[in-house]
């Protein structure tokens, strides 16, 4: 494991960003991706699921990790280069979502980034999983 500074950053920093998922937001990304399944949807189709409610997508919670890593940590400039997700439990529409991330390790001289990532709900219950790689931005020292 290589534990140098990279844009930064380094092993075991941290950040969260938590949003409150709204049927606006679920409609809004309905309508943007085109994935209309009647999960999420279709509120009489979705009382007959499993579920017994509507969810949210779980790109829509997943995309809540691209926010921390684009905003927060590493932070504005860093490049997405893959993810690995692992959906534990629904997405409620009001359910608020806290996505955490966290450096794992930092590999070729600090220009890529490991990370857990994860995202939780109001009761504490972990509603996905995962592991991101990204390239860090680079800082312009003047």
């Amino acid at each position: 494991m290589n534990d140098k500074h990279a844009g930064g950053i380094k092993v075991g920093d941290s950040a969260s960003f938590r949003k409150t998922v709204t049927e606006a937001d679920v409609t809004l990304y309905a309508g943007i991706t085109g994935d209309l399944n009647p999960a999420h949807i279709d509120e009489i189709f979705a009382r007959e699921s499993m579920f017994k409610e509507r969810i949210a997508h779980g790109m829509l919670t997943a995309g809540l990790i691209s926010a921390v890593l684009g905003t927060r940590l590493p932070g504005p400039g860093t490049i997405y280069l893959g993810q690995t997700l692992n959906f534990l439990a629904p997405v409620h529409i009001g359910d608020t979502i806290t996505a955490t991330v966290e450096v794992l390790e930092l590999v070729a001289g600090g220009k890529r980034a490991r990370l857990k990532t994860a995202c939780t709900n109001q009761d504490g219950a972990t509603v996905l999983e995962g592991e991101a790689t990204v390239m860090p931005p680079r800082r312009i020292r003047v």
